[in-house]
């Protein structure tokens, strides 16, 4: 089968599962509704305490309240929506541990699909709605001189952003194949690194600002071009051009990712149980 046709076959696999759960969860709207609020309501408490802080002080790094909750919102969205397609993976490990990744092995469908859609939870579209309302309270009161490059630039980063986030879900499973109960390290960078994107880059130490653009690059979800929209200079001094570098990153982290999701895949070994 050509690489083509795995990708026609894992994306018809993805929806076939994940519209499976969608119906499971549309049994019960109620319940759906309120949960859907609840993740709504969680994630907005962060940007709450946000303004909290904002209430002591006029900037955080130099940055003000609107232009913060630009990088929040850019941050929420393409996190969100990365969580809503691909956020099952953090369930792999359990998985491995239980042996019951062996019935997943044994269907004639891409191993990486069914794992991305088990258990679709529809809900977490309150994190994207959540980031949606935040950045666009954000665009009606921050001060961007808009030209086409940063108005071509605000969906690239939403795309781009949710490529790396989803390269980051994909390369976290495929560690748990060698540590079995890794869950809350894959979390460390994927919730914990939204939560970094969330604040401005000016109120870190800028070794770990170069860890984060150089060596697991989420600054190219939002930090890097956003910093370019804003009119504001990179606290490492790069190049105005790196803003645009986030499609090039975001394809070289899901290429990486891919092969280390199929390194993880052939080292896996049965419980035998």
């Amino acid at each position: 089968m050509g690489e083509g046709s795995r990708l026609v076959a894992g994306a018809r696999t993805y929806w076939l599962i994940a519209g499976m759960w969608v119906r499971s969860t549309m049994a019960y709207r109620a319940s759906f509704v309120m949960t859907t609020f609840g993740n709504f309501a969680a994630t907005f408490f962060d940007f709450v305490t946000i303004m909290l802080m904002f209430s002591r002080v006029d900037a955080l790094g130099g940055y003000s309240l609107p232009e913060v909750a630009f990088l929040y919102g850019l941050s929420g969205v393409s996190f969100g929506l990365a969580d809503l397609v691909i956020g099952s993976m953090e369930r792999l490990g359990r998985r491995v541990r239980d042996g019951t990744l062996d019935t997943l092995l044994v269907r004639p469908a891409p191993v990486l699909a069914q794992v991305a859609a088990d258990r679709f939870a529809l809900r977490r579209l309150g994190r994207v709605t959540q980031g949606l309302l935040v950045l666009g309270w954000s665009l009606t009161r921050v001060e961007i001189d808009w030209t086409a490059a940063r108005l071509l630039l605000m969906p690239v980063m939403v795309a781009s952003g949710f490529g790396i986030f989803c390269a980051v879900f994909v390369a976290g499973a495929a560690f748990q194949f060698l540590a079995q109960d890794a869950s809350e390290v894959q979390n460390a960078f994927t919730y914990g690194g939204t939560t970094l994107l969330q604040y401005p880059p000016t109120v870190f130490a800028k070794e770990l600002v170069r860890g984060v653009t150089f060596v697991l690059p989420l600054a190219f979800v939002n930090w890097l071009p956003a910093t370019y929209v804003l009119g504001r200079p990179y606290p490492l001094g790069l190049p105005g051009w790196v803003a645009f570098a986030s499609p090039l990153v975001a394809v070289a982290c899901c290429a990486l990712a891919g092969l280390a999701w199929r390194a993880g895949l052939r080292s896996y070994r049965s419980t035998g149980s």
